[in-house]
């Protein structure tokens, strides 16, 4: 809540909390009578210590439906950090399990804040939420942060520290993440790509830098689309000719490198007219000069196509991108979505030269950007070496860029070769269950879940096994597209109460994490509640705001009688003590 500088009867902002009750009293006479009226001076419960303590209770109550929810059922631990607006080091804590109705759920459950960052710190500042609440760390079925040492270190590193008191607490790093890391190192080590980036980021900044620049990108853009709805080369159905702007990339923003490309794509020829129009009317020489040089690389053919590129293999991986950041995203599914990118991309890379080529000449002929000789000669390494233009885009800069791709996404993704990983795909029900194998199924639980099936279990698994093949994959009710979908069926379906085993086993495939990006979806709401009017919150105020911010479905539920009853006996207790 934002509180007013002045809350006495006679300021004009009491605050947001006052406010709203001056409203509801004006709605409710009651309110009006009881609150504002009538009520004892010293017993008014307006004061930021009181909301305070309303809210604390509030949220703890949510925190408590979250682990009402989880049940006795296993967890995963889904952690990452960020500094608030303040710059204070702040960690959040996601919870991921499988409802007692098979749904993959993923709950924010705390926000701590560590001004020491080491694996040891962090493992004692979780350990202590767990605690606090009841959730056992043997519980634990998997861990899932970024790839910073201090997280996944081997020896030394949170993760680790974790698998010292849960061996079968398996830690997973972000897919997304991983994703984002095979961009970056694919932009560092090729040349062209680099050097692309590089140039992309310097026309955004020149035209989003001022208001008035951004202005005429959109006024040229109008009248771009005015001339093309005239001429009939574009149509004028709702929502195709939307006034946008260029799109800034981020090192940590998932996708933005993709929607950075789009939209100068989009806007290429309202960009370049804006460009010209600052060369002309630049105040100054130097400023013109910076301009003049953007100008000639945005119209040059080796821009435009290295355009072109990255928009087409970012548009491969944007698909992936988006899938990892499914809160009900499974490994299986994961697996089999980076397998399709790697696929893609390297059908376009044998088969997609020539159309490609021919798409970004007539993007060229469309914008007036010179087209150079292809079969011209180029020199590449020593001064006696040369091969056509043509050959040059093609080997160099085309087959270069998509293998680089393709080798940071083998090697970041080289974890799915680990046998936890590839076993689970036994699992999937996609194309007809034509993964399945009950051998790997049955390896799966008693390598990797030993504490989770008795032996008697694991026996009994096989022949659920034999009747969940004539019974449940021949159903076509059940030919689903991915794991936790079926996961859902079976308990729908009450088959879950004939494969007793089976069905246990899925949700512990299912609690692996695939991304951290509710982390990144709490630190959102985390700036959106202490910003920088409001930098001075505490701790434990800022928790419990972010709390009632994301999980707001479970505040709504809480009865508010019950709250204030709870506050009366929270109050008794503090003045016996004191």
């Amino acid at each position: 809540m934002e509180r007013g500088h002045d809350e006495s009867s006679s300021s004009l902002n009491r605050g947001n909390f006052i406010e709203l009750v001056k409203v509801f009293a004006k709605m409710n006479v009651e309110i009006g009578e009881v609150v504002l009226d009538k009520a004892p001076q010293n017993a008014t419960y307006t004061s930021p210590n009181v909301q305070k303590e309303i809210l604390h209770i509030m949220a703890n109550r949510v925190r408590q439906m979250i682990r009402d929810e989880l049940g006795e059922n296993c967890f995963c631990i889904l952690v990452d950090e960020a500094q608030d607006e303040s710059k204070r080091e702040q960690m959040a804590i996601i919870l991921r399990f499988v409802n007692n109705d098979g749904v993959i759920i993923e709950r924010f459950f705390a926000i701590k804040s560590v001004s020491d960052t080491t694996s040891s710190n962090l493992k004692n500042e979780i350990c202590d939420v767990l605690v606090r609440h009841d959730l056992q760390v043997k519980k634990i079925r998997g861990q899932g942060y970024d790839g910073a040492s201090n997280m996944r270190g081997t020896w030394n590193g949170l993760q680790a520290l974790f698998l010292k008191e849960c061996p079968y607490a398996y830690y997973i790093h972000c897919f997304a993440h991983r994703l984002q890391l095979t961009l970056v190192s694919a932009a560092k080590d090729v040349i062209c790509i680099w050097k692309f980036f590089s140039h992309l980021d310097n026309i955004v900044n020149i035209i989003t830098s001022s208001p008035k620049r951004i202005n005429a990108l959109q006024t040229a853009q109008r009248r771009e689309f005015e001339d093309m709805l005239a001429s009939g080369e574009r149509q004028s159905r709702s929502g195709i000719n939307q006034i946008g702007n260029l799109q800034k990339s981020g090192s940590t923003r998932w996708s933005s490198h993709y929607e950075s490309v789009k939209s100068l794509i989009d806007m290429y020829a309202a960009t370049c007219k804006v460009l010209e129009y600052l060369i002309v009317h630049s105040p100054n020489g130097r400023s013109r000069a910076e301009v003049h040089g953007v100008y000639e690389t945005i119209k040059s053919f080796e821009f435009v196509f290295s355009l072109h590129l990255m928009h087409k293999i970012l548009g491969f991986s944007d698909i992936l991108c988006q899938a990892l950041q499914k809160k009900s995203q499974d490994i299986p599914t994961a697996i089999r979505f980076v397998s399709t990118t790697k696929g893609l991309l390297q059908e376009f890379r044998q088969d997609g030269w020539e159309e490609f080529l021919n798409a970004v000449k007539i993007f060229c002929l469309r914008n007036d950007v010179d087209i150079p000789d292809l079969n011209s000669f180029y020199k590449i390494g020593h001064p006696r070496e040369e091969v056509t233009l043509e050959h040059h885009y093609h080997f160099n800069v085309f087959n270069e860029a998509i293998d680089f791709q393709l080798m940071e996404l083998n090697t970041r993704f080289n974890e799915l070769s680990v046998e936890l990983l590839s076993l689970t795909v036994a699992l999937d029900p996609q194309n007809s269950f034509e993964s399945f194998n009950g051998d790997d199924i049955c390896k799966l639980a008693k390598k990797f879940y030993p504490c989770d099936f008795s032996q008697q279990e694991l026996h009994s698994l096989r022949f659920e096994l034999k009747h969940y093949e004539y019974d449940v994959i021949r159903d076509p009710r059940f030919q689903v597209s991915s794991l936790s979908e079926l996961c859902k069926l079976l308990v729908a379906s009450r088959r879950s109460e004939n494969c007793i085993v089976l069905t246990k086993l899925i949700p512990l495939v299912l609690t692996l994490p695939v991304s951290t990006t509710t982390t990144e979806r709490a630190f959102s709401a985390m700036k959106h509640v202490k910003t920088a009017i409001r930098n001075r919150m505490e701790d434990e105020f800022l928790a419990d705001c972010v709390m009632l911010y994301i999980e707001r479905e479970f505040a709504k539920k809480i009865d508010i009688d019950s709250i204030i009853d709870e506050f009366y006996v929270v109050k008794a207790r503090r003045t016996q003590l004191q």
